[in-house]
């Protein structure tokens, strides 16, 4: 019986792309189905129980860390990822193979190798991996390059260039991205020894904000400085001890 595999990347093009590298590097694998998002990719392992799961990470409705959670111990997966080299080095860690962007004929012929040799075994658990890829330690010289923040059930990627501002919520901190945002666990005070100083600057006790979100600096009323910003409509103040920041904006 012929490996059956499900391809799972949003990107059109990319999607083709794969799919033909492989019916050229593994004639004999049935893509037995295609998706463009995460529910599609969670619902095509249900339907069909893969072999193999080619499954890019940044998806929209369901990330491909959550995909892959669920592919733990049931089918082979190989990461089609643009991440950097910290991730990759995670991901080798792993008993799973990744391809990086763009795509290549030789890089798909080399995935192609070691899964058919993996196809012997019992797919792996991918559980350690998955938590370790959504909260990656901070490293010395080097910050936060993503974050996965939580919309309801759904995880999603966010790139650190695309948030605004991050403001504590109870026991959580949200997100707040141009036209989404999540929840996070992690506090204000570890996101400051993570994040580019450089970049996000501390304007109140619970409240981060990336620089190059801040359109203009103001001040209401009562005198206190604000923050509007470029694409959100939403003003944020700056508490007292941080007002010295702004004086020579």
């Amino acid at each position: 019986m012929n490996p059956k595999g499900i391809i799972a990347e949003d990107e059109p093009l990319l999607r083709e792309q794969l799919r033909e590298l492989l019916a050229a590097a593994w004639p004999e694998l049935e893509i037995v189905a295609v998706a463009e998002d995460g529910r599609q990719a969670i619902r095509a392992m249900e339907e069909t129980r893969p072999d193999v799961l080619f499954l890019d990470i940044q998806m929209p409705e369901a990330s491909g860390l959550e995909v892959a959670r669920l592919a733990s111990g049931k089918c082979h997966v190989v990461f089609v990822t643009a991440y950097d080299q910290y991730a990759v080095a995670a991901f080798e860690e792993g008993a799973v193979d990744y391809v990086m962007k763009p795509l290549s004929g030789a890089r798909i012929a080399t995935a192609v190798q070691r899964l058919k040799k993996r196809l012997l075994a019992a797919p792996a658990r991918l559980d350690g991996l998955v938590d370790h890829l959504a909260n990656p330690p901070a490293r010395p010289g080097q910050h936060l390059r993503w974050i996965n923040a939580s919309r309801g059930e759904d995880v999603q990627l966010v790139t650190i260039e695309e948030v605004r501002y991050f403001q504590s919520d109870t026991k959580y901190t949200r997100v707040v991205a141009t036209r989404r945002e999540g929840l996070i666990r992690k506090t204000i005070k570890e996101l400051l020894d993570e994040l580019d100083p450089m970049v996000f600057w501390q304007v109140h006790r619970a409240t981060i904000v990336n620089l190059n979100a801040v359109e203009s600096v103001g001040r209401d009323i009562q005198g206190h400085v604000i923050l509007r910003l470029k694409d959100r409509p939403e003003v944020l103040k700056v508490s007292q001890p941080y007002e010295h920041l702004f004086r020579q904006m």
